[in-house]
């Protein structure tokens, strides 16, 4: 069965990772062969795994996982879903207020309403 789990490294880091056999895996990292990161900073804990229906559903979780913040991960091992919710809020006010597809573009290129076609592009044959 695939897992996702998150390891803690004697220095305090988090490793995520993902495999097939969970087993396996802990004794390759705890012996040095697991991976670079795993291997500089040995012992290594299991804090938490998630199993999976797939592997490419564990390596996503795993991705998915990895670009969190230190304390967006420790919530999700402590097992606080409310505190990952409050930490995976928007707190960048301008993004926050400039959300949706519209904000990636430059000032005064914004559509009028209702415009099907974005600004200075090509009218089909025939619509004028």
């Amino acid at each position: 069965m695939p897992f996702m789990y998150i390891l803690e490294c004697a220095d305090g880091s988090y490793y995520t990772g993902s495999t097939i056999d969970l087993e396996r895996r802990l004794w390759e990292h705890q012996n040095g062969v697991g991976a670079n990161h795993t291997a500089k900073r040995l012992p290594v804990k299991l804090v938490y795994f998630e199993e999976c229906a797939r592997i490419d559903d564990a390596y996503y979780r795993e991705k998915q996982i990895q670009g969190w913040s230190r304390k967006k991960k420790e919530s999700l091992i402590a097992g606080d879903t409310n505190q990952i919710h409050k930490l995976a809020e928007c707190r960048n006010e301008s993004h926050c207020r400039n959300a949706g597809f519209g904000s990636a573009q430059p000032p005064g290129s914004a559509q009028p309403p209702g415009s099907a076609q974005p600004p200075g592009s090509a009218q089909p044959p025939g619509a004028d």
